[in-house]
């Protein structure tokens, strides 16, 4: 009887153990997956912003119908933390985001989640996983 009861321990001690490697597996993928969205929810949040600085007039703080010149500090993005003086690189507890390039029709917003491998705060490259925001004045996209 005790070789049984031995066995039987042994055997709830190791199905606990898989249990366990398969619970914490489950919780880091999405742990990821919630980044990556609160990543895709901040770029649609710079998306509005940026579209209310094309529509505000240049006279009140705005581009005036032109993307040009636009900085994070200049829509206002709040809750950021700058890591260039020119305002174009941000970040975030998810991720860093950098206007990479700005012209009179469209603006373009790369993004590097900070749960993504290679990450470093303050850099959109070299991670495993980036998203780009074109963001036009009247619509905008992200892909990954």
């Amino acid at each position: 009887m005790g070789q049984q009861q031995l066995l039987l321990v042994i055997l709830v001690t190791i199905i606990v153990g898989i249990a366990t490697v398969v619970a914490i597996n489950t919780f880091g993928s999405a742990s990821k997956n919630a980044n990556k969205s609160a990543v895709r929810q901040d770029l649609a949040t710079i998306a509005s912003d940026a579209q209310g600085y094309f529509m505000k007039p240049k006279q009140l703080g705005g581009g005036g119908h032109s993307f040009t010149g636009m900085t994070f500090k200049k829509i206002g993005w709040g809750k950021t933390q700058n890591m260039s003086s020119s305002s174009s690189i941000v970040y975030n507890q998810n991720g860093t985001y950098q206007i990479s390039s700005a012209s009179d029709s469209s603006v373009t917003v790369t993004a590097a989640p900070a749960q993504s491998s290679g990450y470093s705060k303050g850099s959109t490259s070299g991670t495993s996983t980036t998203f780009t925001a074109t963001i036009k004045s009247n619509n905008f996209s992200i892909s990954q």
